[in-house]
């Protein structure tokens, strides 16, 4: 065996062990902060059920999961829609859907990445809202369990129960994610779980009543014996939060947003997750992301997704997927220095 085989046959073997040390370390119920990216896709095209996988809707590639695990983020919150992964309430998992999904699984737990698998789906099923007499939260439960059986890694992966439940009632919404993790938790199941705040999970109206009721009176009280259920907000840096426009708040109106659902969750024993938050890349906007990034660093923060990556997005302002020959977004520098 000549020198350049020896070493060429070393620096493949010592990868390789980079690799599974990488894999090794990576946990959804470590102590580090989980930090990353929405990789979006899998809940695109919703008007079309369950649609054409890579036509209609599409999952990230192990490359698209590379890059940001090179870039040091940890965690990768996968959005899709339950209608596509379960055909039927009730029923059975769709073969083919948790064969694509396991594969991304599978991808991310080798590069050390929690997944955080998220049902993009705001408080619905088709039509019908969670809690309602036609699709009673015993679904959503039912839904969770099977999930669990069939992605049963708890170190490397994580349940987000429903993305923005805006259209399920409030009390309702916060009796439902009660019973799913309750439900949970007596099937067995270790993992960390994701309960987002009831309507659009906004941050900074979380101390303000809905009907009577607020997320934060709502949520006070959310109990798991494991202690490891964490309340996931939201915090888009436009005029009105919604995501939809171009403009940003100023840095410190931000800050003060995020200390007080930070200071409600300390008095109430809850940990805080950001789950959505992203600007255009202009600097104005750069300096409240930059403020917002600063402001999660300390507990109760248990950490933060930004919305959003994935490689169907073209223009989209927010996006930090990169562009055409692996051209850096403008945002991502700002991640990269909290990964």
């Amino acid at each position: 065996m000549n020198v350049i085989t020896r070493l060429t046959r070393w620096a493949c073997v010592c990868a390789g062990l980079l690799v599974a040390m990488h894999a090794a370390q990576a946990s959804c119920l470590g102590d580090k902060p989980l930090r990353g990216v929405n990789m979006a896709g899998a809940e695109f095209n919703s008007a079309k059920m369950p649609g054409t996988l890579f036509k209609d809707y599409t999952y990230p590639s192990a490359a698209d999961l590379r890059y940001f695990a090179d870039q040091g983020a940890n965690t990768i919150r996968l959005p899709f829609r339950w209608e596509r992964m379960q055909r039927t309430p009730g029923g059975s998992l769709d073969a083919g859907e948790v064969k694509v999904m396991a594969k991304v699984v599978e991808s991310a737990k080798q590069m050390g990445l929690c997944l955080i698998l998220d049902a993009h789906n705001y408080g619905t099923y088709g039509k019908q809202p969670v809690g309602s007499p036609e699709l009673p939260a015993s679904m959503l439960s039912d839904f969770w369990l099977r999930m669990s059986e069939a992605f049963a890694d708890a170190d490397h992966v994580a349940f987000g129960l429903m993305n923005e439940p805006a259209h399920a009632g409030r009390s309702d919404w916060a009796r439902t994610a009660q019973e799913v993790v309750t439900a949970l938790r007596g099937a067995g199941s270790r993992h960390l779980v994701m309960v987002s705040g009831a309507g659009w999970s906004g941050a900074h109206d979380w101390m303000h009543p809905h009907k009577g009721l607020s997320n934060a009176q709502a949520f006070a009280g959310l109990t798991d014996p494991l202690k490891r259920s964490v309340i996931e907000v939201h915090q888009y840096a436009d005029h009105n939060a919604s995501g939809m426009n171009k403009d940003c708040i100023a840095p410190e109106r931000m800050r003060g947003i995020l200390k007080r659902v930070g200071d409600w969750a300390s008095a109430n024993n809850q940990r805080l997750f950001l789950g959505e938050f992203g600007v255009p890349p202009d600097p104005a906007c750069l300096e409240t992301l930059k403020a917002q990034l600063e402001a999660m660093r300390e507990a109760p923060w248990a950490g933060w997704t930004y919305w959003a990556a994935g490689a169907w997005w073209g223009n989209y302002p927010f996006s930090v997927h990169p562009l055409a020959g692996g051209v850096p977004r403008a945002q991502l520098a700002l991640l990269k220095e909290e990964w």
